[in-house]
């Protein structure tokens, strides 16, 4: 058993009220709680910094936190919430994305239960990457795993640095489809003991020069296990052409 929680901050720097914007006649927040609620969750909560989004998902039957609205990361925003509701330590908590409406049901419980069998403090996912534009992409982030599938560092650059392939001038030619590199996808499953203890930690040197808070959890020795999946998922919502894409999805269906 487990929970799923979904951070949902009303400001957002390209979509103000992200949460609250309209795909196929509910909000996005909704949207994104339903799948939550198609996984295996025994309990699903929307933690937001904002009255509306409160109320919305209360008018919707949803469970919903009032959070404190100074929050740095949707991490530290489910801390709260683990804190307030008194979570026991070997809680295992799901951080559902709030601009992820078509998230994948069995994503979340996938990254689940690597914590429910495992001993890491946190899981993710990954998928190999066979575009070499993607590849170098800086909003593309990579991972460079350990042989047994644990993260060794998460990066925006091109990791692990294929350097005969770009001595050659070969680039893809010089390394086979699928194994340029994986792509990081943002979904996580922590313990709430992690949780507690990351709210104490400041910021890491390595996660500020590269803007990933997972960072932070690597720079002070928690263990990252890596799920990997066969595609990539379905397209999030970041700029208002995602929330173009994701509106064709929903209305097409």
């Amino acid at each position: 058993m487990f929970k799923a929680v979904i951070p949902a901050r009303h400001a957002s720097t390209r979509l103000p009220g992200k949460p609250l914007l309209d795909i196929a006649g509910k909000p996005m927040v909704v949207r994104v709680a339903e799948q939550a609620l198609k996984s295996g969750a025994d309990e699903v909560l929307v933690a937001t910094d904002h009255p509306e989004i409160e109320s919305v998902c209360i008018n919707h039957g949803l469970q919903v936190v009032l959070t404190r609205g100074d929050w740095p990361t949707g991490t530290d925003r489910i801390a709260e919430v683990a804190q307030l509701k008194g979570w026991s330590d070997d809680t295992v908590v799901v951080n559902v994305q709030g601009d992820e409406p078509l998230i994948d049901p069995a994503l979340i419980d996938l990254v689940a239960k690597a914590l429910l069998e495992d001993a890491q403090d946190i899981a993710t996912c990954g998928h190999a990457i066979d575009n070499w534009e993607e590849f170098k992409n800086p909003n593309v982030v990579k991972i460079a795993m350990r042989e047994d599938g644990e993260a060794l560092y998460f990066s925006r650059a091109p990791i692990p640095y294929p350097r005969d392939a770009y001595a050659t001038e070969s680039w893809l030619q010089g390394v086979p489809a699928g194994q340029l590199g994986i792509r990081h996808i943002g979904l996580y499953a922590y313990r709430a003991r992690f949780l507690k203890v990351y709210q104490t930690l400041p910021p890491a040197r390595i996660e500020v020069l590269e803007s990933l808070e997972q960072l932070r959890a690597l720079a002070n020795g928690f263990r990252i296990k890596v799920c990997m999946i066969q595609d990539a998922p379905l397209p999030g919502v970041d700029t208002a052409q995602d929330l173009e894409k994701v509106r064709a999805l929903f209305g097409s269906r």
